[in-house]
């Protein structure tokens, strides 16, 4: 039978629980476009492996007009040790070339000062641009409730009991955890799960060592899962 879960109680551990043991600082503040690189950066990793990989951007490179017209090859090496770096290099030039042919230049500042639905019309239109991507800005710089859904993110949320096991649609899913998580804690569960994922629910959970173990059922199922054990031969 499926363990009964209790979303309200296991979402305050990982806030209460979590923040004390991992104890993330505060989001950092960056301009749109910033954001908008370091969220290709962030999509599928850990927070400290996205600023290790943009801070390598910032000092291979003089600005981002020369990461635009740099090869993919040269940038990938920035994304070392991460996934699918051939595509973040990719991603990158694509979307600050569409800026550049849009503005004829790298700032998207005034979409702050547009509103939330039409802000949204124009991130539409940027093709490198994903869901991931675009709930990241949303959630950090324009002061919208998203919740930004990468394959970590999805993977950890249905062990934990957030999501539906069927669930596999990231816009489906974000939706739903958007009706979970208030607006005001969006970022910190972010990051909290981000690097719960890292660190303990990795494709194959470490289920003894997860802090949210006691309250999260796949944490229960592996605890409770009969252990193998050799059969005796029957006394004669």
């Amino acid at each position: 039978m499926p363990t009964a879960i209790n979303k309200p109680r296991l979402l305050t551990q990982l806030f209460t629980g979590l923040k004390k043991r991992y104890d993330p600082p505060a989001p950092e503040e960056r301009p749109v476009l910033e954001q908008f690189l370091y969220a290709v950066c962030r999509e599928g990793t850990t927070r400290e492996q996205a600023d290790r990989a943009y801070r390598a951007l910032g000092e291979r490179f003089f600005d981002w007009n020369e990461v635009r017209v740099s090869s993919v090859r040269e940038l990938e090496e920035s994304f070392e040790g991460m996934s699918r770096p051939e595509a973040r290099a990719q991603r990158l030039v694509s979307f600050l070339q569409e800026v550049f042919e849009t503005h004829f230049s790298f700032d998207l500042q005034n979409l702050q000062k547009k509103g939330l639905k039409e802000a949204a019309k124009q991130l539409a239109r940027y093709e490198a641009l994903n869901d991931f991507v675009i709930a990241w800005v949303t959630q950090r710089s324009l002061g919208g409730h998203a919740i930004p859904v990468d394959a970590m993110t999805l993977r950890c949320a249905r062990r934990l009991g957030l999501l539906d096991d069927a669930q596999d649609d990231p816009e489906a899913a974000r939706a739903s955890l958007e009706h979970l998580i208030p607006k005001a804690k969006g970022a910190q569960f972010t990051d909290l799960i981000s690097t719960l994922a890292g660190d303990n629910c990795d494709d194959e959970p470490a289920c003894p060592t997860c802090p949210l173990a006691g309250e999260c059922p796949t944490g229960q199922d592996a605890r409770v899962a009969p252990v193998a054990t050799k059969s005796r031969p029957k006394p004669r």
